[in-house]
């Protein structure tokens, strides 16, 4: 039975939806702060309001165009970024003559509450907790710092305070939903895997069944039809070869045509079988799903590429997962196969490996860029490595003149 959804990969997709959620509030917050000194700047024209829009528009920035959300310098530079936004946002609505507080249009708890949504975006329940207080931190010194040079007297803000507790109460629970995942995943697997089974058994005995019936039957209508006391030998040697496939296991296999015998040997010859006959020699328990007479739309040249890759992913596995049990799944779309190696080790995490660790970059993403594909690797630490490989099939296009992202 297929593996299926990865474990590893249900968490990270709840964590990531949580943190795309806290980024989108953010921006939507930062994006109403900015909106409120447009209209108070044009209904105020002897006002100069505009240095405060163009304060927050880094922090806009860093959450449009970040590329990675688990890095401790995008969230160390968000928060500085922020925090001086902040501050001069705070500064030049402070420095007018209009009346600022808490309560009126130019609130400051929008642009607070972006900076404490920062928490959801670090790997870890505590490390997100500690984020979102230091974001709650810098935005109330900053705000206070501005409130003091403008001679304004200083005042808490609970609804602040407020938001920064259901941020905090939120991060653990996203953990807690992850470890029922976990928890269910197996449960949700074994049952798949009886529901197969015994889906599997229901097809056997019909057959068996329609088999059998078809040939009492036949046997019967024959032996009544025969004259004289002793069957024709014909007709004893057909029987007795009935009764022998009907007791043995012959009945089971279905008819190959050409076709489908091209296709076995198209699969047998082709470097991924290679790859995966090789990683069982090394030890793993290799469980091939999917369409896997698809590899043979592939030339030589990418079928040996992609095997050769996939024997890397494998002798990873055994160096480096601590797990002797892997999945390739084959999923052949149009123009483009993909080949996906999961594996429910200890994963790792790709940014901090060292040049010669994994051969990912050399022995399987230079290799398949080469002949036109692309590699994608998904990994969290302690939950496991799943590794796409996308190549085009013979007479296609390349990956990266098709437009397609990895």
């Amino acid at each position: 039975m297929s593996i299926g959804l990865p474990a590893h990969l249900a968490p990270d997709v709840v964590r990531r939806s949580f943190v795309a959620a806290q980024h989108t509030v953010a921006v939507t917050l930062l994006a109403v702060a900015m909106f409120a000194v447009l209209v108070f700047q044009s209904a105020l024209p002897t006002a100069t309001l505009w240095p405060a829009l163009i304060a927050l528009v880094p922090a806009v920035a860093l959450l449009v165009i970040r590329r990675s959300i688990r890095t401790m310098l995008w969230i160390i530079s968000y928060l500085v970024v922020g925090g001086v936004g902040i501050h001069l946002y705070a500064v030049v609505l402070l420095g007018q003559s209009i009346p600022v507080e808490n309560t009126d249009g130019f609130s400051f708890l929008s642009v607070k509450v972006a900076l404490i949504m920062i928490g959801g975006a670090v790997l870890g329940v505590w490390p997100g907790i500690l984020c979102s207080i230091a974001g709650y931190l810098v935005a109330e010194v900053a705000v206070g710092i501005a409130k003091v040079g403008a001679g304004t007297p200083l005042s808490f803000d609970p609804a602040a305070l407020v938001a920064l507790v259901a941020t905090v109460i939120v991060i653990p629970l996203i953990g807690i939903d992850n470890g029922r995942q976990m928890w269910a995943q197996p449960r949700l697997h074994r049952a798949a895997q009886d529901e197969e089974v015994a889906l599997l058994r229901y097809r056997i005995e019909v057959k068996a069944a329609t088999l059998m019936h078809d040939t009492v039957l036949n046997h019967l209508a024959a032996v009544a039809d025969s004259s004289g006391e002793d069957l024709v030998p014909e007709l004893r040697n057909q029987i007795r070869e009935d009764v022998d496939s009907l007791v043995g296991e012959g009945w089971l296999t279905e008819p190959a045509d050409a076709a489908n015998h091209r296709s076995r040997l198209e699969w047998q010859h082709s470097g991924l079988f290679t790859a995966i006959q090789e990683g069982r020699m090394l030890g793993l328990d290799i469980e091939t799903t999917g369409d896997l007479t698809a590899v043979g739309r592939l030339d030589r040249d990418t079928s040996i590429a992609l095997g050769l890759a996939v024997k890397q992913c494998l002798v990873n596995v055994v160096k480096h997962s601590g797990t002797n049990r892997a999945e390739v799944a084959v999923y052949g779309s149009g123009s483009i196969l993909s080949v996906m190696v999961v594996d429910t080790g200890r994963g790792f995490t790709e940014a901090a490996t060292g040049a010669d660790r994994l051969g990912l970059r050399s022995s399987v993403r230079k290799r398949i860029e080469l002949v036109g594909g692309q590699v994608s690797v998904w990994s969290t630490p302690g939950r496991g490595t799943s590794i796409m490989i996308r190549v085009p099939a013979a007479g296609s296009e390349v990956l990266s003149q098709a437009g397609e992202n990895g």
